[in-house]
């Protein structure tokens, strides 16, 4: 293709939270032209009766979500419920980029799918978070995801909640100064994680003034994912104790993680993994130390903030990430890897900085 010819883009699912906030930085990439839209139980409907803040394509119809539709795109961006978009992956050319926002292709294990999400495993696509470090168990960085994304023609985009604890927690399994065999994590969520669908626990009058926990005690579908990352950084077999808490804000995740020190460690050998890990990452940034991230500091920003800290009272390490869980957490993190498959600028489109207050 023309070095200067737009990429013309595909949304299905676009009347989703996820689905609108890619159309979001779309609309402002650019090398990106927004072609197609689609959505269920909306088609028919303009984009603005649903996401009025899209002023520029708000006049767009939502059309039925069929292959037919996604066709004649350079890229196409599956905005689906989970174990929705493998059926029409499989019918798109293999020439197009196909970015799944849902997770039908994210873990490697069939088993591990089918005992979080009770259908046939749909294969394994390169797995989009750039930044996800490859370690060799032995205290060594060997390389980092972002190498495997240029030229794909398939990406599995990661969770929102896997992408905060990932970050949070990796530098310290790739270096070995932290035991990735009992981690615990713990996540206030932003309700538009929970997705749009009308249901009696997200309505406001049930959610306001409260905190919820949800998908408690090794349930949650993020759990093998977040597994398998850590397993990718040189952690082995990591077990994780993860547990979500729904709190009364729109948007953004804080993540809290703790793992323990490892044997022979000392606490000042830890915050320089962090330093080193990500000292050239356009979009993760270790902050100063003293200096805790909030959720409001990533509003709007395809950023990760990151702090880290020994408790040596409880041999821990302690990591603190907060992430806008719609753009870094989903439709950031799926531009970023689409800039890669492209050949462009891994940062081309993406907003760094949050909006305050």
């Amino acid at each position: 293709m023309s070095s200067t010819k737009p990429f013309r883009v595909a949304v299905a699912g676009a009347s989703g939270y996820a689905g609108g906030e890619l159309l979001r930085l779309a609309a402002r990439h650019p090398r990106l032209e927004v072609g197609t839209l689609t959505a269920h139980s909306n088609a028919g409907a303009t984009l603005g009766s649903v996401h009025p803040h899209l002023r520029s394509l708000a006049h767009r119809l939502l059309e039925p979500t069929t292959p037919e539709a996604l066709a004649g795109h350079d890229v196409v961006v599956l905005a689906l419920p989970h174990g929705a978009s493998a059926e029409i992956a499989a019918q798109l050319p293999d020439d197009v980029l196909v970015l799944d926002l849902g997770a039908d292709h994210r873990l490697v294990s069939p088993d591990a799918w089918e005992r979080f999400y009770g259908s046939a495993h749909a294969g394994t696509w390169p797995y989009g978070l750039p930044e996800l470090l490859h370690g060799d168990g032995a205290g060594s960085v060997t390389g980092r995801q972002r190498d495997l994304l240029a030229g794909a023609s398939r990406i599995a985009v990661p969770g929102c909640n896997v992408t905060a604890v990932t970050l949070g927690l990796q530098p310290g399994v790739a270096a070995g100064v932290v035991e990735p065999t009992d981690v615990v994590a713990v996540l206030a969520n932003g309700y538009s994680g929970a997705g749009r669908a009308l249901k009696p626990h997200l309505l406001a009058s049930e959610g306001l003034g409260a905190a919820a926990p949800y998908a408690v005690g090794g349930t949650h579908r993020h759990v093998p994912e977040i597994q398998q990352n850590l397993g990718v950084a040189g952690g082995g077999d990591a077990t994780i104790s993860f547990t979500p808490t729904l709190v009364p804000m729109s948007r953004g995740i804080l993540a809290t993680v703790t793992a323990r020190l490892a044997p022979g460690v000392a606490p000042d050998e830890v915050r320089p993994a962090w330093e080193t890990a990500y000292a050239d990452e356009p979009f993760v940034h270790l902050l100063p130390e003293g200096q805790w991230p909030s959720t409001a500091m990533t509003l709007g920003a395809n950023a990760a903030l990151v702090q880290v800290v020994v408790d040596a009272a409880a041999g821990r390490v302690v990591t603190v990430t907060a992430i806008d869980n719609l753009v870094k957490g989903t439709a950031g993190g799926a531009i970023q890897s689409m800039n890669l498959a492209l050949g462009l600028d891994e940062t081309t489109g993406l907003p760094t900085e949050g909006v305050a207050p």
